[in-house]
């Protein structure tokens, strides 16, 4: 087919276009701008990269466009397709419902969902699969380190014994397309008998769609209820929302897993994680830790990415893959310590001058938390700077103004960027001010970039560590600071 992509650069689309490039279709895509990762991927697959929305992008005319769910209904692409569809003369779709149609549909799906860490759990379920033999098709919305994409047909073969493929799905809550708003993690549930599901964590978000936290727990909600009696649901019974929105409406099975000591309510976990210090054969590791299915033990199992966040997410894919899909346990110990993380989560990306300089997506206040201790338990010598910059819909808001004044503990000195939006009212954004008082003389608000990379230049020291948090490009931060600290 000849498929356009409107709003192509962001991380779903992208391994959308992937899929699509495997599959043998042409394929085309508008964006005012092609950054990395995304961009380079699309450029190296073959996808025609075309800057800027305009009508003229539809010709030739595609058999398909896909249009993304950062696209308005006023973008003049978008109103040009909706005019064309009118006409009868192309078809048009959203991301979610293109891959339930074009690939899930005689997949086994395993969707990962939850608010904190369904990336690196998608990325962890791929990885595992993939390396003990199960052929898994996968679509996640990051670039997984190791993985030749972050998106992958996978084998279409019956697997004797093992029934359909898998295919691992990172599951969004955000909205599918501006004209259907309900969250694109319903399309990925219900495909087939006897899909498989991870809920990692429900914390609001995505203020701009879930103006509460009602409105929010009832997406999830709605997604557990649609995996079927014969699936799988995969809960951390550390999460008193998951464990309690899974408890009241799963119709499936249900594994419930967390670390030791973790308050799990009136829930008894199956699968139990206790983190250990990385000693003796195991030192080179970022992280371990010994793993009990059932009250038995199966061992230690370590990792190359550091923190309890990600212990969790292990713990999560491992449960997934052995009940979910048979796969041996002592096999995925194996596997597990080839994991190499994905792109923009702990990633580093260079340490000038003996300073180490790590890029992460983070900017809702638990994953800034969870990652600046990871990094601090990793890095234990030499100070821990951040940079962080207040952009989704949700850290530009008040919503977590007390979250944040706790979230940035483990780190010596915080920079805190300018707010990533404008248009605001005062009282219902972010108070970088106050935020700044609340954490004490170790943080600052700097006016911009040039002035956040000034200060780290000047300040840092050889074996210290400096986080960049965004979950966008951050006005090119990383390429500046690793260039001044070089000089």
């Amino acid at each position: 087919m000849r498929i356009h992509m409107v709003g192509v650069s962001g991380t779903g689309m992208g391994a959308l276009a992937a899929l699509f490039r495997e599959e043998g279709d042409e394929v085309s895509g508008s964006d005012v701008a092609f950054n990395p990762p995304v961009g380079p991927m699309l450029k190296t697959l073959g996808v025609r990269c075309l800057e800027g929305y305009d009508a003229a992008n539809l010709d030739p005319r595609p058999d398909l466009v896909v249009v993304g769910n950062a696209i308005r209904r006023t973008n003049v692409e978008a109103q040009a397709v909706e005019a064309l569809a009118l006409e009868g003369v192309l078809a048009k779709t959203s991301m979610s419902a293109a891959l339930r149609e074009r690939f899930l549909a005689k997949r086994r799906p395993l969707v990962v969902a939850g608010t904190h860490g369904k990336t690196t759990t998608s990325a962890m379920c791929a990885w595992l699969l993939s390396r003990a033999g199960y052929e898994p098709g996968w679509f996640i919305g990051g670039v997984p380190k190791g993985l030749p994409a972050s998106a992958a047909i996978g084998s279409r073969r019956i697997r004797p014994g093992h029934g359909r493929a898998p295919f691992v799905v990172e599951g969004d809550e955000y909205d599918a397309v501006y004209w259907n708003k309900q969250p694109k993690f319903l399309d990925y549930a219900g495909v087939g008998p006897d899909d498989v599901a991870i809920v990692t964590s429900v914390e609001h978000d995505h203020i701009d769609i879930y103006p509460d936290v009602g409105s929010y727990e009832a997406a999830f909600a709605a997604f557990v209820s649609r995996v079927p009696e014969a699936g799988l649901v995969v809960c951390d019974a550390h999460d008193p929302r998951a464990r309690a929105l899974v408890a009241r409406h799963a119709r499936a099975r249900v594994v419930w897993y967390a670390l030791e000591r973790d308050p799990t309510g009136d829930v008894n976990p199956g699968w139990v994680a206790a983190p250990a210090v990385p000693i003796g054969p195991f030192a080179s590791a970022a992280q371990a830790f010994d793993l009990f299915a059932g009250g038995v033990s199966c061992g230690r199992f370590t990792m190359a990415v550091p923190g309890h966040h990600n212990v969790r997410n292990a713990v999560a894919a491992i449960a997934a893959c052995a009940e979910g899909f048979g796969a041996s346990v002592n096999d995925l110990r194996g596997h597990l310590k080839g994991f190499e993380g994905v792109r923009r989560r702990q990633d580093l990306l260079g340490e000038p001058r003996g300073v180490r300089v790590y890029d992460d997506f983070a900017h809702h206040p638990t994953a800034v938390d969870e990652t600046l201790r990871a990094l601090r338990a990793r890095h234990p010598g030499g100070a821990l700077w951040v940079a962080f910059e207040p952009r989704s819909a949700t850290a530009c808001r008040a919503l977590h103004q007390d979250a944040y004044a706790r979230a940035f503990d483990a780190a010596d000195h915080v920079l805190l960027a300018p707010l990533g939006r404008s248009g605001l009212a005062e009282g219902d954004r972010l108070d970088l001010e106050r935020l700044a008082r609340e954490l004490g003389t170790k943080a600052k608000v700097m006016p911009s970039v040039a002035a956040i990379v000034e200060r780290i230049v000047v300040g840092a020291a050889p074996g210290d560590t400096v986080a960049l948090f965004s979950n966008g490009a951050f006005g090119g931060i990383h390429q500046s600071l690793l260039e001044e600290l070089s000089r």
